[in-house]
């Protein structure tokens, strides 16, 4: 079976899906702070604004789980007492000092390449604008690195992309122009916070990606 809205087969690792506790853990800023139990995590990555912390409160259904933040930190949220969500700062940070973005690249790098509790980078993308120069260079990163990701497509209530563009046909083209970095496409999946589409796909999604991981 293949998840709605989406390119993801459900196979026999799928399972408990259902959130029923999140405790917010700490922000970090560097590697050190990191949680030491070896429970796997998630890292939620996109430029500022994309919703990162919309989904998020979506996950748990409750406002104001994570909040926005003035400083270029990454907040990590333990679900279930089993595994963790962290919430990488946005890139293209809007408030962060001239010094900031590569401090934050570097720090962010190392996270990705040397985080062994990491099972995979949900990487969001604003479906309503056509492909961005700084999504695809993050997503060709990830994928020359072979960390696994699975882009998430949000603001999927809007009928039109960019430029007039369907919402598939901006998600086609995205995958396309990264397609030389990947031995077969990433999963994605289309979400809306307003409609509520692809939560409770998204979270069995990451039920079968835990699952295997923990094998």
């Amino acid at each position: 079976m293949i998840l709605p809205g989406s390119n993801i087969v459900v196979g026999p690792y799928a399972g408990h899906a259902h959130i029923k506790e999140v405790e917010f853990v700490k922000s970090r800023g560097a590697a050190k702070y990191y949680p030491r139990d070896e429970l796997p995590e998630f890292a939620i990555l996109g430029r500022s604004n994309v919703g990162k912390s919309s989904l998020i409160n979506a996950f748990v259904r409750k406002k104001e789980v994570t909040l926005t933040s003035k400083k270029p930190v990454d907040k990590s949220f333990l679900v279930n007492k089993s595994w963790y969500i962290v919430d990488l700062p946005g890139y293209g940070f809007a408030k962060a000092p001239d010094s900031a973005p590569m401090d934050w690249s570097s720090f962010t790098k190392g996270y990705f390449l040397n985080r062994e509790a990491l099972v995979a980078v949900l990487l969001l993308i604003d479906d309503g604008v056509l492909p961005q120069k700084i999504d695809l260079d993050c997503a060709n990163w990830l994928g020359r690195n072979n960390i696994p990701m699975t882009f998430v497509f949000t603001k999927c209530d809007k009928m039109k992309g960019g430029k007039g563009i369907r919402r598939v046909e901006n998600i086609r083209n995205f995958q396309e122009l990264i397609r030389q970095n990947y031995q077969q496409h990433p999963a994605w999946i289309m979400t809306s916070i307003v409609i509520g589409l692809g939560r409770d796909e998204l979270l069995l999604h990451m039920s079968q990606l835990r699952n295997y991981w923990d094998q």
